[in-house]
């Protein structure tokens, strides 16, 4: 019999030797045998009669060995009488085997991961010939300091986040000293180094070194020298120097280890025992090893890029030598970075964010117990734990990267199975490369990906390389030069090198890898690198043998129970009307998910005096800033819904079992589906019940019933059982028993097997009646569940479509007509596309790495729900018991069983206002009162109000509040006048588009009126607006007839003016013409999402005003395209302030648990406001459960926010300003007692002119003509801009009584104090357990006082170039007399946003009609944004290379990029421009020789572009102008392109496979216009480059011409361009002109 040697640390022999487990093949039927903690796996040892003895490890209490499993093992135990521990025992006493103490395995707690977020700038320099070199060195840290940009710094703008150097071992450095302590050199002699951090205090840094030296000499390694970095400490900021480490290098000799892995492995060994000691020692914290090996070396600190190389002398010393670097600025969004966090980890430097990071380390904690490999020798146990939620997502995708190469992989393997390309979908891989799909496919069931955007550079010392995450959104490009060098960086232009040494040029796309080995010089990119260690195993004959597919299942066509069945069962389980009604019936008839408006202004669970679903404490979590959210409609090629189940084998050892699982094409499962899993005969499937009985009482009753159910998971599992069912599905349901809530049950189950080593042994699929909204399916699979049967929801969906009133709609054509199949085909697919939107807005790809990622964060469950099924979430001001929530439940079940019984749902009314119904804030009689108050102008009609809104349920947090004072009250007098208050009101983000220009206008000049400001929301600007009105007879002006009301001197502008991911409207006059900017990154009512405006509300004059197509929808992308990290979002800041330096940038976030941290982020990145809104705030349209469940209290965020950056240093920096559900004055200052300096009034605004809220917004049916594009409908529009002011009026006279009554003179006086607050003493229907101390908690105040920070200047962007170009008296004069200049100038990648000022001051001077002529030549590498918001006249010739966002929001003018004329790379094979260019472009042409990057075009809406091939997803959500691309393209062309047209150049026909077919045509270039307007671009192309492509295909026009494809969405079917059929020769590109 084999055996596998491997240590168990739970069982140890009292001789010391190594236990021997039995193989994982050996089989038991031949001896007597015990059951085992992991079937199937060595876990155990044999004695001399053949017994199996069981590992302890991860055996949580005595009960468990109790227990008796199904198994056959354990009835052969049963017939001698034995119970587990009994036989346990037995075999312990025969070995004489001491058992530790028993071992449980910790999850990663969220408070822990949400401290620390990043995004940095990385490259990495090789030489090819693997010369050692101190140039290689230098170079490295030349690159590093020109992305300074990239990095962030600490509130004293010295403290840099982090920046740091790894190479290859300085031997000859170390050597010299040596010699010079008088002892031998250390080279080639086995040697390892370690480069680590020790407590400055010298007693703690004592008891470290002795540890350390300890540990050593446990591990046989003989300390050769200890060594003092030196160090020039005075370049350290304040900051970073107050804790800066004591730095040292260690030197050991590995005796006993002779080839390099195994030395690696004994020092990564050491390593590991050294951080076990250190989490409980107090030397611990302080104490970190950058790097042990013996073949890299890590430098790196707290330091900006410029630093690094003068604080650490050694890399100022020739004798540096190394043959690679890999160098990186960190930006962290914490600015209390710490010393160990910076870049580069020990393998690996990462510029991204993991998005799944909780979930893949509770993975990896669950994977501990089954992992062993012969490499370790039966060392396991030391190398554990794997992570840890309190180091950095980079940190943690180091340690498991680093597990897996010292365990034998190489690291493209590693980084293969940790960040898979999408390759599904993926025609290149499916024609060449099958067996990477293989591989891809062998590891998708053992690994789930870790997601995210991130640029992967990695080094072991032999191998060096860089790949890309799956969606490329990361920026990476590589260059190759003559003399054997190559470079990957973030950008191009880090290095002034010699251009004509260049001899290729490239960019890593996404999924992408390039990987050198130093050794052989050999340089392998992407494909080359993959098959290569695709073709090491035989994938995919494991996978024939072993893997599997579920096979599709029909649904039930016939309902299962009687109406009266179907009723009581959707009572019992919590259904409502509006369940049913709004929800199920609309996904069963319609595909998709029901959309609504005007946001969530019901009360939370937790407040609300109605019982709710468990579901409904959770909230979604989103990415904003540090990470992007996806575009799941249009960019769903990189997402997948597959989910595989069974048993994962042992991850370290490859090999046939571990493709042993079934793949399931999503998690939602029909009964049929069910059924098929039930009755597998590998997965031994155990259903279990999930009831619990309260015949004897509830208290208690859920915590015992849990407990059973987790003893029952349990057995099973051991038992050999690979699938637990649990089901609350019963054919007889009992009033005492009700079901546990299946949530509650997912989680308890999930998390009692992880604690026990057993999770990866089983799935969990569920069976319930609990579940039917895509939030509830994402909040079972976030918590373990790997697939979900709602066969309720499916009942319902039967009984629905067969019900006489469903079938007569359909008969009538009212719905469509559909199968009892088709409906539940039709309810599945809404679920899916729901999970994918659910996914996308935390920006991850896949289920697989959302399963058990527990991607929420709750509000209203108490420590004891938590830690029984949800340990990991944060859950920040408590609530329910498990006691409380099983009375909650009860008073559901108790519905099913009602003597009276019902005969028909309640309408719980949390959806839609209904009397009787659930409270709603925003309800009929408060805008009654309201509009009284405002229209009549009577305090008293105010004052009831004010009543009204007092005498309210509890519906807010901030409901729980009241004021306090420590001073006697005063006049009213002697407090700060209106006007005062009024600067700090504003109105919240709302659309034109959304409401109606009447609404809009009237909202504007009011604030206009008052001092405040209104905002424009995502739309552009009409400039009629920006006039001051000086024609208004009798309350009406010929300028904006449609309104009334109005008076000389009003304006209708909009102070603050808002970009969007749409970026619909924005213009270079448009910014020019801001007061603020906001960029809006999230909302509130769907963050994470980006906005949608049905083609019923896109008028003419609104498709005008955002460059669009009349009728047709408009949906912009979540944003993600140029903000989809820190350091982007800082580029976008910069961006604004350039084109628009008198204008105050504001970014607006949602409130989530890490908003803090988030917004420390956003302060370094130079905001001059951030902007926290509340998950209450209105909307257009959006999905409901997007608009119930995702976002959190604004009360929570802001107080977050407000203490994370006073503890920070930057709350100076900033202005706060808080929106979502204000009301009062009330409402205002207890805003500002928790630190706001502004406040944004949203619905209410809306409310006050004239909303009734009818709800129906998103319908073009507003009653009042608030929310309508509708002529008729708009003509009702009651408001007048003094009903608003009126509003605003009694708001700040209210304010002013407050602050009175409290006795302070101004709101500068109390903002931030929370020591004015106490609890109100109200009582709350479910729990008395809501803890407010978080809300509470007084941290301090600014240095500087509300007023101050408010009054500062624009933040600016320093020393620019075009400052330098503005200042020439030519260029001056050219702009402001309309005349001509030309100038040529140096360029580096340092210059940003370069042209972008220009642009801002001729559109501020000349608007849109500049008739001079700017012709600026730059020659060099550009940095972000070159040539970004140009205007007409500005023309842009750049001889060199771009980085990202080229021509970004261009309005006009001519941008011309080309390489130098002494290049040696073939131009059209090489990279010229970066990601994202023409991003929001409304004008202009743009001509690059050579390729773009990903997202070419994107909303592009009438610029003219030629490139010579680019990435994926080339004209994205394109509306207008023209693109032609002369080479190759990415996948996923046109992807919701909806005007506009383009050309491509299909030589090797595989164009076809790359479309997006959703909504363009493809046909060849067939109409004569359409024929001249491709050769008139290529022309010009041509003329304008001096393109050898354009001119090859210009000189064999016939021949090229069938090869062109022209992508045709329908708004362009019938113009000439795309149709021979009609004449018309007007040109595509020609502007509509809106004449106002």
């Amino acid at each position: 019999m084999a055996l596998a040697r491997v240590f168990t640390p739970s069982l140890q022999a009292r001789t010391g030797h190594s236990c021997f487990y039995l193989s994982p093949a050996a089989s038991c039927s031949s001896s007597p045998v015990i059951p085992f903690v992991i079937p199937n796996i060595a876990s155990g040892v044999q004695s001399k009669n053949g017994w199996k003895i069981p590992s302890f490890e991860g055996l949580r209490g005595a009960s468990k060995l109790e227990k008796t499993c199904r198994s056959t093992a354990l009835r052969k135990n049963a017939e001698q009488g034995r119970s587990w521990k009994q036989a346990c025992a037995a075999m312990v006493s025969e070995f004489g085997i001491s058992v530790s103490s028993e071992r449980t395995y910790e999850v990663a707690n969220l408070e822990d991961i949400l401290a620390e977020r990043d995004a940095c700038g990385v490259g990495f320099i090789a030489n090819l010939k693997n010369k050692a070199s101190f140039e290689v060195v230098q170079d490295a840290l030349s690159a590093l300091s020109c992305m300074e940009h990239r990095g962030g710094c600490g509130a004293d703008n010295d403290s840099g986040d982090g920046a740091g150097v790894m190479t290859r071992i300085p031997w000859e450095l170390f050597d010299h000293w040596f010699v010079e302590q008088g002892l031998p050199p250390v080279s080639g002699a086995k040697v390892g180094v370690g480069m680590v951090f020790l407590p400055m205090d010298q007693q703690l840094q004592s008891a470290a070194l002795s540890a350390i030296e300890k540990i050593f000499a446990g591990e046989n390694l003989e300390i050769i020298g200890w060594r003092t970095v030196p160090c020039n400490e005075e370049v350290v900021g304040y900051y970073a120097k107050k804790t800066i480490p004591s730095i040292r290098q260690v030197f050991v000799k590995v005796a006993s280890e002779e080839t390099v892995e195994d030395i690696e492995r004994e020092l990564y060994i050491t390593r590991k025992l050294l951080e076990k000691v250190a989490l409980t020692e107090p030397w611990g914290e302080e104490t970190y090893f950058c790097s042990l090996s013996s073949q890299t070396i890590v430098y790196k600190g707290m330091l900006r890029s410029e630093v690094l190389g003068r604080f650490y002398l050694d890399l100022q010393d020739e004798l540096y030598k190394s043959p690679f670097a890999i160098y990186h600025r960190r930006f962290s969004t914490n600015t209390n970075p710490r010393w160990p966090l910076a870049q580069p980890m020990r393998f690996l430097g990462h510029n991204g964010e993991i998005n799944t990071l909780q979930g893949n380390l509770n993975w990896m904690r669950s994977r501990e117990a089954t992992m062993y490999s012969p490499v370790w020798h039966g060392r396991e146990e030391d190398i554990r734990p794997i992570g840890s939620a309190k180091a950095s997502d980079s940190a943690n995708l180091d340690i498991t990267a680093e597990l897996l190469i010292r365990s034998g992989r190489s690291p493209e393997e590693a980084l293969m199975m940790l960040v898979p390309e999408a390759y599904e979908n993926h025609p290149t891989l499916d024609m060449k490369y099958p067996e990477v799909k293989d591989f891809y496919n062998y590891y998708k069931g053992q690994m789930e990906a870790w997601d995210g955007p991130a640029l992967l550079l990695f080094s072991d010392g032999t191998t060096v390389g860089a790949c890309l995450d799956r969606n490329g959104l990361r920026p990476a490009r590589y260059w190759r030069t003559d003399d054997d060098m190559l470079y990957v960086a973030s950008e191009v232009g880090v290095l002034h090198s010699n251009e004509e040494k260049v001899i290729m040029k490239g960019r890593l796309g996404p999924g992408m890898m390039i990987s050198v080995n130093l050794e052989t010089g050999e340089v392998f990119e992407n494909t080359e690198v993959k098959k290569r260690v695709a073709s090491a195993k035989p994938y995919r004959q494991w996978l024939d043998e072993g893997s599997r597919k579920l096979s599709r299942a029909n649904f039930l066509s016939s309902t299962q129970l009687d109406s009266e069945s179907l009723l009581r069962y959707q009572q019992s389980f919590g259904y409502s009307f509006e369940d049913v009604q709004m929800v199920i019936e609309n996904m069963a008839s319609q595909g998709k998910e029901p959309t609504f408006c005007m946001g969530d202004d019901a009360p939370m669970a937790v407040l609300s005096e109605r019982p709710h679903m468990l579901y409904d404490y959770f909230k979604q979590r989103f990415a904003q800033v540090t990470n992007p959210a996806i575009d799941p409609l249009r960019e769903g090629l990189v997402m997948s819904l597959e989910v595989n189940i069974g048993k994962r084998e042992n991850l370290l050892v490859p090999g046939p079992k571990n493709a042993m699982q079934m793949t399931l094409s999503s998690p939602f499962l029909s009964e049929s589906e069910l059924e098929l899993l039930e009755g597998d005969p590998i997965f031994q499937a155990s259903t279990l019940p999930v009831f619990f009985d309260i015949s004897s009482g509830i208290d208690g009753s859920l915590q015992r019933a849990l407990d059973n159910l987790c003893e029952a998971a349990d057995e099973a599992v051991r038992a050999g059982s690979q699938l637990l069912i649990l089901s609350d599905r019963s054919d007889d349901l009992q009033a005492s028993q009700p079901a546990i809530p299946i949530l509650l049950a997912v989680g308890a189950v999930h998390h009692h097997l992880i604690q026990n080593g057993l999770r990866l042994s089983a799935s969990i699929v569920v069976e319930t009646a609990q579940c039917f909204s895509t939030h509830h399916f994402a909040c079972l699979i976030g918590y373990g569940a790997s697939a979900v049967c709602p066969y309720l929801a499916l009942e319902t969906c039967r009984q629905w479509r067969s019900s006489p009133k469903t079938v007569n709609l359909m008969k009538n054509g009212k719905i469509p007509s559909t199968t009892v199949e088709q409906t539940q085909n039709n309810f599945r697919k809404a679920v899916k596309s729901g999970l994918l939107k659910i996914l996308s807005k935390m920006g991850i790809s896949l289920l697989s790495s959302y399963c058990g990622a527990q991607i929420f964060e709750i509000y209203g469950l108490g420590a004891d729900v938590v830690d029984t099924a949800f340990r990991g979430s944060v859950s920040r001001i408590g609530g329910l018991s498990l006691d409380e929530l099983a009375r909650e439940t009860v008073s559901f079940w108790s519905k099913g069983f009602s003597e009276e019984q019902a005969k028909k749902l309640e309408n719980f009314g949390f959806i839609q206002f209904r009397p009787g119904g659930e409270y709603h804030s925003n309800n009929p009689e408060m805008s009654k009162l309201l509009h009284k108050a405002v229209r009549e102008k009577m305090e008293s009609a105010y004052a009831v109000y004010q009543e009204h809104l007092a005498t309210r349920p509890v519906n807010v947090l901030r409901d729980l509040l009241e004021l306090k004072s420590d001073r006697a009250p005063i006049s009213v007098g002697k407090v700060e006048p209106v006007s005062s208050i009024f600067e700090r009101f504003c109105t919240g983000g709302m659309s034109l588009g959304a409401i109606s220009r009447e609404t809009h206008e009237a909202i504007a000049i009011a604030m206009n009126r008052i001092g405040g400001k209104s905002n424009s929301g995502e739309g552009g600007e009409d400039p009629v607006r920006w006039r001051h009105l000086d024609d208004v007879r009798d309350g009406y002006s010929p300028t904006l007839p449609h309104l009334k009301g109005l008076q000389n001197g009003d304006t209708a502008t909009s102070a603050i003016k808002q970009v969007a991911s749409g970026r619909f409207g924005v213009t270079p006059t448009f910014l020019a013409n801001a007061e603020q900017l906001e960029i809006k990154v999230a909302q509130g009512a769907k963050p994470g999402e980006g906005g949608q405006l049905p083609g019923k509300k896109v008028s003419g004059y609104i498709a005008v005003l955002r460059n669009s197509k009349a009728g047709v929808p408009l949906i912009s992308p979540p944003p993600h395209h140029d903000i989809y990290s820190i350091e982007d979002l800082a580029q976008l800041i910069y961006d604004l302030h350039q084109v628009n330096p008198k204008a105050k940038v504001s970014v607006k976030l949602v409130a989530e648990a890490g908003i803090g941290t988030v917004a420390s982020g956003v302060a370094k990145a130079n905001a001059d406001i951030i902007q926290i809104s509340g998950h209450d705030g209105g909307t257009g349209a959006s999905p409901i459960s997007s608009i119930k469940h995702a976002g959190g209290p604004w009360e929570m965020g802001l107080t977050e926010t407000q203490q994370t950056l006073l503890n920070n240093g930057l709350r100076e920096r900033v202005t706060l300003r808080v929106d979502g559900g204000f009301k009062s004055g009330v409402d205002v200052v207890l805003a500002a007692a928790m630190g706001a300096d502004e406040f944004g009034f949203g619905s209410i605004a809306m409310i006050a002119t004239g909303c009734v809220m009818a709800r129906i917004c998103h319908t073009n049916n507003c009653p009042v003509g608030v929310a309508s594009q509708r002529e008729e409908l708009r003509a009702r529009f009651p408001g007048v801009p003094a009903d608003l002011v009126n509003y605003f009026l009694y708001v700040a006279e209210e304010v002013r009584g407050i602050l009175a009554k409290l006795g302070y003179e101004k709101l500068d006086d109390i903002i931030g104090r929370v020591d004015l607050l106490k609890l109100r003493d109200v009582g709350l229907t479910k729990t008395q357990h809501v803890d407010m101390s978080y809300i509470l908690s007084y941290v301090g105040l600014p240095k500087m006082s509300s007023t101050d920070i408010r009054k500062q200047p624009v933040h600016s962007n320093g020393p620019v170039l075009d400052d330098i170009l503005l200042a020439d008296r030519e260029i001056e004069e050219a702009i402001k007399e309309e005349k001509e200049a030309q100038k040529k100038v140096k360029i580096y990648n340092v210059d940003r946003s370069v042209c972008g000022r220009i642009a801002g001051r001729i559109a501020k001077q000349h608007g849109d009609g500049f008739a001079g002529r700017l012709d600026l030549t730059f020659e060099g590498s550009a940095g972000q944004s070159f040539a970004c918001f140009l205007t007409q006249g500005m023309n842009i010739r750049l001889i060199g290379e771009a980085n990202d966002y080229v021509g970004k929001g261009m309005a006009g003018g001519e941008v011309v990029i080309v390489p130098q004329n002494d290049a040696k790379f073939a131009a059209e094979d090489a990279t010229i421009a970066g990601n994202t260019c023409l991003y929001g472009a409304t004008g202009g042409q743009f001509f690059a020789r050579g390729k773009a990057g990903e997202r070419f075009a994107v909303r592009n809406s009438s610029a003219e572009a030629v490139i010579e091939g680019c990435g994926d997803h080339c004209c994205e959500y394109m509306t207008g102008g023209c693109v032609v691309s002369l080479g190759k393209v990415g996948r996923n062309v046109g992807a919701g392109m909806t005007g506009g047209l383009a050309y491509f150049l299909d030589e090797d026909d595989t164009f076809t496979s790359k479309v997006n077919k959703e909504i363009v045509k493809m046909q060849r270039v067939i109409a004569p216009a359409g024929q001249q307007l491709l050769r008139r671009l290529i022309q010009s192309h041509v003329d304008k480059t001096g393109s050898a492509r354009g001119k090859l295909v210009l000189e064999n026009w016939e021949k090229y011409l069938p090869m062109f494809w022209q992508l045709v969405p329908p708004s362009e079917e019938d113009t000439p361009e795309a149709s021979p059929d009609v004449q018309d020769n007007v040109p595509i590109s020609e502007p509509v002109v809106q004449s106002v």
